[in-house]
């Protein structure tokens, strides 16, 4: 007889699971603040030699991206899972499974995260209205304005808001550390990738990542605290 693991127990391991939301919305702020002192370097003409440093650094004397050929379309591989298409498919993934696992509050942290996220990028884009690069020419067509980056904070959003909302879920501590470092790992790296195209300065990626860090640890602190989490059923 298949016998289920007691609520109790579940509920003891979701307490070691999540940390305590004043952990997550100091992280969060630490985040933010970051994006202000960015936002304010940016805004001073402060970040100019750095972007300048950062773009020109991944092209050669003649302006050929540095590395094998192989490179540029593996690049361009790892910059879509920051775009549109595959970012919100994989949200959208993410939200029925845990629908399918009776995890709704964490379905809707993943929902709303991921649309709050893309409406405020959007809303901080037209507000800055920066320019992109033309120290160098880009590897692929992009549009709009560049600051802050929306692949690097929308993918943080999607990638780090479904790490975190699987986190309860797996059966191991190393499966938990692994959601979280592999969307940690994952998110800067698309970041970059739009820097080595071209499209984006270092600053606009960095802003980008910090803010959609910090976004998805403030809704995580806000609608899937550790108290939240452990009022949900296990589970079967």
């Amino acid at each position: 007889m298949e016998h289920k693991r007691p609520a109790s127990g579940s509920l003891a391991m979701l307490r070691h699971t999540l940390p305590d939301r004043r952990a997550v919305l100091l992280a969060a702020c630490a985040c933010w603040l970051g994006f202000a002192l960015l936002v304010a370097l940016v805004l001073s003409g402060g970040a100019e030699a750095f972007d300048a440093a950062g773009l020109v650094l991944w092209r050669t004397a003649d302006g050929m991206p540095r590395g094998p050929g192989w490179l540029e379309e593996g690049v361009r591989d790892l910059t879509g899972l920051g775009g549109v298409t595959l970012r919100n498919a994989a949200a959208l993934v993410a939200a029925a499974v845990l629908l399918h696992l009776r995890r709704g509050r964490a379905a809707a942290f993943v929902v709303l995260t991921v649309g709050g996220g893309w409406a405020f990028n959007t809303g901080l884009k037209l507000l800055f209205g920066r320019d992109r690069p033309d120290l160098v020419t880009p590897l692929m067509e992009a549009g709009g304005p560049g600051f802050p980056s929306g692949h690097a904070f929308n993918g943080t959003v999607v990638w780090l808001a479904i790490a975190l909302a699987f986190v309860p879920l797996a059966a191991t501590r190393l499966g938990r550390v692994s959601l979280v470092w592999g969307a940690m790992l994952l998110t800067p790296a698309i970041a970059w990738s739009r820097v080595w195209l071209g499209v984006h300065y270092p600053s606009d990626v960095l802003a980008g990542w910090l803010g959609g860090a910090g976004w998805t640890l403030l809704a995580w602190a806000v609608l899937l605290t550790a108290r939240q989490a452990r009022s949900e059923p296990p589970a079967a």
